[in-house]
């Protein structure tokens, strides 16, 4: 055994972490196996007091810290998961804790970290600020940074929970599936499996807007992303660690990512087996596992996914709800053009026949056609191209928008036609911060001579928010827009050229 397996396997079966967690179940998902012809478990973490794993690891990190340096104190910086394990553990330690969290956290983990004894103070518009302020503070008052990932010991408080699944699971296992964000979880978990049983295959899950440690692993060193998703808040991380990084290198054995999509079906999963709310991060494991499994052609195999946090906001419930189907391939969603002529309509309403219809916007076009957008229940995602063929075998041309998150965020709820005012537009899809004055600021940073000429926002529950803005601008001053854009710092995608958007609202 090399001595980085060593290591860590002394360090894991030393770890401090029951005077506050608990030993979790791993629970068979009975449902979900037989769907997916495999045996199905669920490592349910998020049943901890805290309603993640990351108390684990914020306890055996701050467990051995001496009596000096608890009586200085202890600051971390969270968007709610790790922060609440380091509160629960500070008061657990009688220590003071001081959690910095970006202003765009959402209520709910920020009182969680209160009701817990936390200090918490709100900086900054993400976690990057929010650790940059921690470190601030640690240099001005000698607290103890407490990281939440890239840490020997935070590494093996996550640790245990291979052990646990290995203790729980004693008979053959082909694989365990673990989000990623920063790579704790799956650093502890492959060192301890490589460790005592290396034939099981440890493999990470990311989103494919957040992917830090698959393009870091692939580079070979740590790479800094410039933007990434904040669905799946819990592993939103542009750079992992050095050391979660090593590990995860040389013990990791394979990568699955998968789309916004794919994580409220999983969601939804585990609601259907176990009647609990996961958080999209905490369903993640899930959702590579199902892809893992339909891509590997697996039956009849032990698959463990790691469900990794609950702490889900309730009004972010509506988004996940709709988007659950698209994801498990229950709902096509198409463009679909028709001659502006009698008995059109009756043709494709006769084409989708006794077919569940979840969506229907017809919109007549100044071009003697007309454009439907419509969604029907299907299947699977084969079914999707059996209806997209039988409609253009018809004549009838049609455009797939099932990966279109343009359609499936705006589109669908504002479908209207063109305007013969909206010269030189341009439409972007941005992510603002949910937070008092983020419009404001986009307003009063706008050049008075650049025009918006739609507007479309729809709150999602989560501390940030889904905005589409059309814009004038003309060919000239485009830089200088993109510019603007820059100086925002909010994510920004050109949807100027979708076709949704030229079929619907221009």
């Amino acid at each position: 055994m090399d001595k980085t397996l060593l290591d860590y396997l002394q360090r894991i079966l030393n770890a401090r972490v029951y005077d506050v967690a608990v030993e979790t179940p791993l629970e068979m998902a009975r449902k979900l196996s037989a769907r997916l012809n495999n045996h199905v478990w669920l490592k349910r973490e998020d049943t901890q007091p805290v309603f993640s794993f990351k108390l684990r690891g914020a306890y055996n990190k701050m467990a051995r810290l001496s009596p000096e340096e608890l009586e200085r104190g202890v600051v971390c910086a969270s968007a709610g998961n790790h922060a609440q394990g380091v509160a629960l553990s500070a008061r657990r330690l009688g220590c003071r804790a001081v959690v910095v969290m970006p202003v765009t956290s959402p209520r709910l983990k920020s009182d969680a970290v209160r009701s817990l004894g936390g200090e918490v103070i709100l900086f900054g518009d993400s976690y990057s600020d929010a650790y940059a302020h921690a470190m601030e503070l640690q240099r001005q008052h000698g607290f103890v940074f407490v990281h939440p990932f890239d840490d020997p010991d935070v590494i093996a408080g996550q640790g245990t929970v291979g052990m646990e699944i290995l203790r729980q699971h004693q008979h053959p296992l082909h694989a365990i599936f673990v989000a990623i964000g920063g790579g704790g979880l799956i650093s502890g978990v492959a060192a301890y499996v490589k460790a005592v049983r290396p034939e099981i295959r440890v493999i990470g899950v990311q989103t494919v807007d957040s992917n830090a440690m698959i393009q870091s692993v692939g580079a070979g060193r740590a790479l800094t992303l410039e933007d990434v998703g904040l669905f799946s808040d819990g592993t939103a991380v542009k750079q992992v660690g050095d050391e979660t990084l090593r590990i995860t290198r040389a013990l990791v054995d394979d990568f699955v990512t998968v789309d916004t999509d794919a994580v409220c079906a999983a969601i939804k999963d585990a609601f259907d087996d176990t009647r609990s709310i996961l958080e999209p991060a905490g369903a993640l494991g899930i959702a590579g596992m199902k892809k893992y499994a339909a891509e590997q052609g697996l039956a009849g195999q032990n698959l463990v996914a790691i469900t990794c946090g609950a702490n889900m906001n309730f009004d972010r419930l509506r988004f996940v709800a709709e988007r659950a189907e698209a994801g498990e391939g229950r709902e096509a969603l198409f463009a679909v053009t028709i001659p502006e002529q009698r008995g059109s309509l009756k043709r494709l309403c006769e084409l989708v026949g006794q077919r569940s219809v979840t969506e229907f916007s017809y919109r007549i076009s100044g071009q003697n056609e007309a454009h439907v957008l419509i969604g029907l229940a299907t299947n699977d995602h084969a079914d999707s191209e059996r209806i997209r063929s039988a409609f253009s075998a018809q004549g009838f041309e049609t455009l797939d928008l099932g990966d279109d998150d343009l359609a499936k965020e705006h589109v669908r709820y504002m479908v209207g036609g063109r305007s013969r005012l909206a010269a030189n537009e341009r439409l972007y899809r941005f992510e603002f911060p949910e937070r008092p004055g983020a419009l404001m600021r986009f307003l009063s940073r706008m050049r008075p001579d650049w025009n918006i000429s739609l507007f479309h926002y729809r709150s999602q529950g989560a501390d940030y928010g889904r905005v589409l803005i059309g814009m004038q601008v003309v060919q000239e001053e485009r830089t200088a827009l993109r510019s603007f854009f820059d100086t925002l710092g909010y994510r920004c995608i050109d949807e100027t050229d979708n076709r949704a958007y030229h079929l619907f609202l221009r």
